[in-house]
């Protein structure tokens, strides 16, 4: 079965070279680098890897997960996150996207909270005009926004980062009916990554039977064709108190899932996506 990550964040251990922003979230040493997850990928047969810019880190300063693109090329796809406040990002995203260091773009709200704003709509543009998805990380909260922005670029793949951060506890039922709501945007793609995330999630251990509700209710509002998996590496930080292989079982083998449910979460949503290279064996 083709396997492919679509949400994985890493960390350079040269601060000298990639120094972090202000008061950086950091993972437990050694958790988040790319020897790291290389390791992981080899070891769960994890054909290719989306990197994600990580921002709680490295703010908008996207150059060390274009390092990593640039030097892994065959498997291994970069997501900017670009500043909407600056003016020159959708030129520095369409230099990306040319160069070959980033299949994607991750986009969130201006400072404002504003998703709808001119400064990301700027960069939606210069995405779609390359060819290249766009990354939504946002809550609930921007529904109507995202149905404005939707409708504005409907020729656009967008995917919703942890599934508009999904999460058991109150918030639960709004975002289920938000993303039940917006699923109608067929050009609109789901991450079901948000099983373990934060500390609403996963809370009864694995295999986190009390989020399979929530998993498989997105997969129905979307269907498999339009949900991929993510394990949010480095699992110590971000997926607790998962380990990587584990949260790759869950989907694998646990939930209740078709076999062709399975293959396009776990492979081939991500593979038309972000990898149309990678060879089309089930």
């Amino acid at each position: 079965m083709l396997i492919i990550d679509t949400h994985a964040h890493v960390f350079s251990e040269d601060e000298q070279a990639y120094p972090p922003r202000e008061s950086p979230s950091r993972p437990p040493p050694g958790t988040g680098t790319i020897e790291r997850l290389t390791e992981e990928a080899e070891r769960h047969e994890v054909r290719a890897v989306t990197a994600v810019q990580v921002s709680g880190f490295y703010g908008f300063d996207n150059r060390y997960v274009r390092a990593v693109a640039l030097q892994n090329p065959h498997w291994l796809a970069g997501v900017c996150t670009p500043d909407p406040l600056d003016e020159s990002a959708p030129r520095k995203a369409r230099e990306f996207a040319r160069d070959g260091s980033m299949r994607g773009l991750r986009s969130v709200p201006a400072p404002d909270g504003r998703l709808d704003h001119p400064g990301v709509r700027a960069l939606w543009r210069a995405a779609s005009e390359e060819g290249v998805p766009v990354n939504v990380l946002a809550g609930y909260e921007v529904e109507n926004q995202l149905h404005r922005l939707l409708d504005a670029f409907p020729a656009l793949p967008v995917v919703l980062d942890h599934s508009l951060r999904l999460q058991a506890g109150d918030r639960a039922g709004a975002t289920l009916s938000a993303l039940e709501r917006l699923s109608r945007h067929r050009h609109l793609y789901a991450k079901v990554s948000f099983i373990a995330n934060g500390e609403l999630g996963c809370r009864d251990g694995w295999p986190c039977s009390s989020m399979f509700g929530a998993v498989m209710r997105v997969v129905d509002l979307f269907g498999a064709e339009r949900c991929a998996w993510g394990s949010h590496f480095p699992t110590e930080k971000y997926a607790q108190p998962l380990t990587y292989g584990q949260h790759l079982d869950i989907f694998r083998e646990q939930l209740p899932l078709s076999d062709a449910a399975r293959r396009q979460i776990l492979g081939q949503t991500a593979r038309r996506l972000w990898f149309p290279e990678l060879d089309r064996r089930p």
